[in-house]
């Protein structure tokens, strides 16, 4: 089981590097990579279809502007392409949004909220998880440290609006 996550351009990679952390913090390997749909398509081409012939199971892709890289990918593989708008103009990413998100029909990528590269992770944890049940339970237990976070902080606020 193996994740690609690719980029555009250097200046996405702080973005992205919040993919790869959930990522590592599942333990799932995964290879990223710069190249651009405009600039390298072939090295985007070459990278989609090594990682598929090597058993990915999904792919991340990363856009700012017009965003045609997660659309480009997708025409590469028939593996599931999980899109993140990136904040990268001055319309804040919603250029990018608007782009992933009207993908043609036939053609469908998952698009993630502008920068949601945390949640496009925990996208592709998910799709992994539907094969394989130790990555289930992990995740399971994922959703369920959230949860216990969430309570323990409203504990701590109510024991604070009662002194």
């Amino acid at each position: 089981m193996k994740v690609g996550i690719i980029m555009g351009s250097k200046s996405d990679l702080d973005t992205m590097k919040k993919a790869s952390a959930v990522l590592d913090e599942f333990n799932i390997p995964y290879e990223m990579v710069i190249a651009s749909a405009h600039r390298t398509p072939e090295a985007v081409k070459e990278f989609v279809t090594r990682l598929e012939d090597e058993g990915a199971i999904a792919f991340i892709a990363g856009a700012g502007a017009a965003a045609h890289l997660p659309g480009v990918v997708a025409s590469f593989t028939t593996l599931p392409v999980i899109g993140i708008p990136l904040n990268a103009t001055a319309l804040k990413g919603i250029d990018s949004l608007l782009a992933i998100v009207q993908m043609p029909s036939g053609m469908p990528v998952a698009t993630m909220a502008v920068d949601g590269a945390k949640n496009a992770a925990l996208f592709a944890v998910q799709i992994g998880a539907a094969f394989n049940k130790e990555l289930k339970e992990q995740y399971v237990q994922y959703r369920k440290d959230m949860a216990e976070k969430v309570l323990a902080d409203n504990a701590e606020l109510q024991g604070a609006i009662k002194l």
